[in-house]
């Protein structure tokens, strides 16, 4: 399951969460080497956009939460359909 994820940090100054933002990157690469993240990009000022594959809400619950423990944030989360699987419903749907 296909899940982008976008951060919003809580307005705090960024100096203040600066040491407990350092674990941010080893901790995405972890979820990029074990298959649950496809991609992590900082935002231009503040904030994070992640793609995480996953194979359930749950796990999704359970990475976000990790990531709002290191930074706390407001996510924007939107499921996502690979391109081929929204082909092969599009060819489906004309065969109807």
């Amino acid at each position: 399951m296909l899940f982008l994820a976008i951060s919003t940090p809580l307005p705090t100054r960024p100096s203040e969460v600066r040491e407990i933002r350092k674990g941010y990157w080893p901790w995405a690469q972890d979820k990029l080497d074990r298959g649950q993240a496809r991609f992590f990009f900082a935002r231009v000022g503040r904030g994070a956009v992640a793609l995480f594959d996953v194979d359930s809400n749950e796990t999704l619950h359970q990475l976000l939460t990790e990531w709002a423990e290191m930074i706390p944030a407001e996510f924007d989360v939107y499921p996502l359909i690979d391109p081929d699987a929204a082909v092969a419903f599009l060819n489906q749907a004309d065969g109807d």
